[in-house]
């Protein structure tokens, strides 16, 4: 199971909105396939170790199968797995996490053992679940899973009064924090961010920095009420400003709002109480397949999530220097806690070092 663990994680960022899964084919102790999931659409795990196994010349009859995942049963847009286990003569199957999906959830279990498969799941279940949380969280609630991202100094700020930001963190933290954007489906950002920093927010490829890596679109959505966004902004004037939107009220400059439409999606979006209605934009987006959103500023936006309770997981980047100063950028504005029972508490704590840096991943509520 930890090798299909290993072999399911080769899909990580492709495979939206489907869950990375790996699978391994063993017949006494010998290997004779082994697949995962490389992309929506495209064979699923077992239907990969069992081309595997033929391609090596070996029957499956008789063999186990050690799948991270449930084995589909419902016709997707590919074939159900089952069908192919069973056609195979597949003789155990081994499973780590249950389908995610209360319609599904067990009953490709109960098809196989109907079928006098041996049956057994549960081995490395929180292992196997923890690697699809944002699928796990999206095909129940239909919402993206949220991922709030800052590198920041040790006393909690992301950038000096001025807006200077570049760079607080070292090479290896940025490398780190650009592998959280793989993984996401898509990148939200404030308008602030956008007009002190004119980010790009796409995907760099390392052979060709200005160029977004190969075989993966990232959305990127701006948070912007009153359609400030500049019109030669690198999100509304490169490349790829069809992966762009920007999401404004309905009180925004109609002028504004058409000048950027001709470029970019414009998306207009309710207000509650003079700010977005966050939960209808991420309805929205997970209507649109967005399983995961990695929101990365500035503050107030952090704020905005964390006070709404719309943030699952955070991963702060923490740089040794300290910046000072009432009017530095801190990483969470907005209006703060103002009993230490508001506090938002953390689980899960993990620490991470990256060179003279450390990350702190961990789930929020």
């Amino acid at each position: 199971m930890r090798l299909a663990l290993r072999l399911a994680r080769r899909g990580f960022g492709r495979t939206s909105p489907n869950p990375m899964v790996g699978a391994v084919l063993v017949r006494r102790g010998q290997i004779l396939g082994r697949g995962w999931h490389r992309r929506a659409g495209q064979p699923h795990a077992e239907i990969e170790a069992l081309r595997d196994a033929r391609r090596r010349g070996h029957r499956a009859a008789g063999a186990t199968l050690y799948v991270t995942l449930e084995p589909c049963s419902t016709r997707g847009r590919t074939p159900p797995c089952t069908d192919a286990i069973l056609a195979a003569r597949i003789r155990r199957v081994v499973a780590g996490a249950t389908d995610p999906n209360p319609a599904h959830a067990g009953r490709g279990f109960r098809l196989l053992e109907r079928a006098g498969v041996d049956v057994l799941h549960g081995v490395l279940a929180g292992e196997c679940a923890r690697l699809n949380e944002s699928f796990n969280h999206w095909i129940v609630h239909r919402t993206p899973w949220v991922v709030l991202k800052a590198a920041m100094t040790l006393d909690g700020k992301i950038a000096t009064a001025r807006g200077e930001s570049k760079w607080i963190t070292g090479e290896r933290a940025r490398a780190f924090a650009m592998r959280l954007r793989h993984g996401a489906d898509a990148v939200l950002v404030g308008v602030r961010t956008v007009l002190a920093d004119n980010p790009r927010l796409t995907l760099r490829n390392p052979r060709f920095p200005n160029a977004p890596a190969p075989g993966k679109a990232l959305r990127r959505i701006i948070l912007d009420p009153r359609a400030r966004t500049a019109l030669d902004a690198r999100v509304v004037s490169d490349a790829w400003a069809a992966l762009t939107t920007v999401v404004v009220a309905a009180s925004a400059p109609a002028g504004r709002v058409a000048a950027l439409a001709r470029k970019v999606r414009v998306l207009r979006a309710p207000v509650r109480a003079g700010r977005f209605d966050l939960p209808w934009l991420l309805r929205r987006l997970g209507a649109e397949d967005v399983t995961s959103l990695l929101v990365e500023g500035g503050g107030d936006t952090h704020a905005a999530f964390l006070e709404r309770g719309l943030a699952h997981r955070i991963a702060f980047f923490y740089a040794p220097k300290i910046l000072g100063g009432r009017d530095a950028i801190p990483a969470v504005g907005g209006r703060g806690a103002r009993r230490l029972a508001e506090l938002h508490p953390l689980r899960k704590v993990e620490w991470r070092r990256f060179g003279p840096d450390l990350l702190l991943t961990a789930r929020v509520g």
